[in-house]
């Protein structure tokens, strides 16, 4: 089981993004989720980011709760 800690700087980590604090805080400045459009379809991620949110939202995963954290972020 995993135990390790889910947080949005751990999910960048998983993201393989930059996951310090002016870096997550830039990057949310920097893009935007559309009206309609789910996080999974966002245009900045690439294959195996898009996919590991899609699994994470589909299984209701550890990350789930900060994938969904992401996409309220991007949302605003």
């Amino acid at each position: 089981m995993d135990t390790s800690d889910h947080s949005l700087s751990t999910l960048f980590l998983q993201l393989g993004l930059p996951a310090g604090k002016a870096a997550i805080e830039a990057f949310l400045r920097e893009h935007r989720l559309p009206a309609g459009m789910t996080l999974a379809q966002a245009p900045f991620w690439n294959a195996g980011q898009a996919a590991f949110l899609q699994e994470a939202l589909d299984d209701d995963s550890d990350w789930a709760e900060m994938a969904d954290e992401l996409a309220l972020l991007l949302s605003r």
